[in-house]
């Protein structure tokens, strides 16, 4: 089964279209997890034996990508999306969305030991590979379902709330977080 993924396509938007920057994450986020579910099946099809180079590579892919780009994520939402939803009188929507942020991050605990144990090499024995993958399918839905709501909820309410430069700071914020410059249209 060949599980290798180009996780690190470069976005279809910059940080001067912060809300397609946003969705453009999610499509990192959705193929990050269809390479965990790939994983899941891999590792199951073997027998629960020690991983192999390949699952080991998959197993590091999938925790960079949740340790290091979907807290930046979180973070840009919880900074600039949140709020708007709340100051737009989405108080509701804005509290759900920050919950499952959460809950995220706590299920990614679990996952992230999951995947250190393969990438290590270790085997998970039957027992707690089945384990493992329920934990990555909850994971995963739940996050299938969190993406849904922001994009077809929280962005266009938040996105019609802040203005022109509202949305060229956020975009702003968003590159200086990590590290990288602003798009100047100007030079």
């Amino acid at each position: 089964m060949d599980m290798n993924l180009q996780l690190h396509t470069p976005p279809s938007a910059g940080f001067d279209e912060p809300f397609g920057m946003l969705q453009a994450c999610h499509g990192r986020v959705e193929r990050t997890l269809a390479l965990l579910c790939r994983l899941g099946e891999y590792l199951a099809e073997r027998g629960g034996q020690n991983a192999d180079e390949q699952a080991c590579d998959a197993a590091a892919d999938v925790q960079r990508y949740f340790d290091v780009a979907a807290p930046l994520h979180h973070k840009d939402e919880e900074l600039h999306v949140l709020p708007a939803l709340r100051a737009a009188g989405r108080a509701e929507l804005a509290d759900a969305l920050h919950a499952e942020h959460e809950r995220m991050e706590a299920l990614w605990q679990h996952i992230r030991s999951d995947l250190q144990a393969v990438h290590t090499g270790n085997s998970l024995g039957y027992e707690a590979l089945a384990e493992a993958r329920c934990r990555w399918a909850d994971f995963a839905a739940l996050y299938a379902r969190h993406i849904a709501a922001e994009e077809e909820l929280a962005y266009p309410r938040a996105r019609s709330y802040l203005g022109l430069p509202e949305q060229a700071a956020m975009g702003r914020d968003m590159a200086h977080r990590r590290g990288v410059c602003y798009p100047d249209r100007a030079s």
